[in-house]
This record gives C-alpha cells, structure tokens and sequence, in this order.
C-alpha cells in the first residue's frame, strides 16, 4: 500500500446533487499524477497472485479505473456498457436503481469459461451495479475473483449486497466513507 493519502485528494461537496447530500467529488485523485498512479498500483497489487486474465469495469468511471488496472495486471479489459453502445451480440443484466432500473451488457465474446475476473469501479455505494456486472460475469461462464473500489460508501452496506449475491468475494477499497 502507497503513503498516499487518498482522502486529501477527494473533495467532499455539500448539498449536491441535492441537500442533505455530501457528494465525494474523485475527480482532484483522477487528476493528480501522483495520486492516480498510487491508486491504480494499489487497486491492481491487491490482487496481483490471483490470476486475473479479466478486468470488467462499469460505464463510465469504471473504464478509467479499469483499463490501467487491467494494463497493470497484463489483464484484458472489458468494458460494461449501456444497452445500445456494443455492436455485437451481448449478455444484459438489468438492476434496481433508488428510482426505477438500470441495465449493463458486455459482448458476448468477450469473455469465457477460463477467465478470472476482477470487477473494478470508481466508488461503490449500494453494491447494485458490481452486483450486475458479476451476473455479466456469470452469465459468460467466467469467474468472478474479486471486486476493486477506490472509494466505499459503507454506510450503505455495499459488501453486505456483494456477498449475498456473490458468495464470498474479495472485496478491496482505497478509502471507506463512513
């Protein structure tokens, strides 16, 4: 683990997107060399031993965690999009949202059997869409290894949600928000 302190480089901002929220704002880590490089190094030392062939990472901010980390791991990386953004034929999973659903795919091929998968994101808050993303994983016959977050919402319970849907699974964080 680096000597970076990553909660210096993550600005906390009052009422936003709405009041009585304090939205955690990564972008200042996404932004300083220092710190981003930190990050992806410690998000990919973590799991280094296991294996991994697959990094799987979420629209939108997972793409910026996952690609380096995948690179760093001489992984693959595989992106789980919105419906509509793939060309070819595709896996979906649909998830519960606070105020209706959402939905996640990856191509069909892009995965298989043999694969040893991390799931990576920025920020992990219900657990709802790493949940999809392992059920894509699955779905594809791959294997889930574990789970890699920079920063945990714990007071929403996030890896309470993982491991009642995905057994017990790695689940590594940067920074806990309590």
């Amino acid at each position: 683990m680096s000597k970076i302190d990553y909660e210096k480089l993550i600005v906390s901002i009052p009422d936003y997107p709405e009041r009585g929220v304090i939205f955690k704002d990564i972008t200042p880590l996404f932004a300083d060399a220092q710190g981003m490089s930190a990050a992806i190094d410690d998000m990919t030392d973590h799991f280094i031993s296991k294996g991994i062939t697959k990094v799987v990472g979420a629209e939108a901010r997972g793409f910026l965690v996952g690609a380096p980390v995948a690179y760093r791991l001489g992984a693959g990386f595989v992106p789980a999009r919105k419906p509509g953004k793939l060309p070819r034929e595709v896996y979906s999973q649909t998830y519960a949202l606070e105020y209706g659903t959402d939905e996640l795919q990856i191509h069909k091929d892009a995965l298989n059997k043999d694969d040893r998968v991390l799931i990576v994101d920025d920020l992990v808050a219900t657990g709802g869409t790493a949940v999809a993303t392992s059920e894509l994983v699955k779905q594809s016959g791959a294997r889930v290894e574990g789970f890699s977050f920079m920063l945990e919402l714990t007071y929403l319970h996030p890896r309470e949600t993982i491991a009642k849907a995905c057994g017990n699974k790695e689940v590594y964080t940067l920074v806990k928000v309590d």
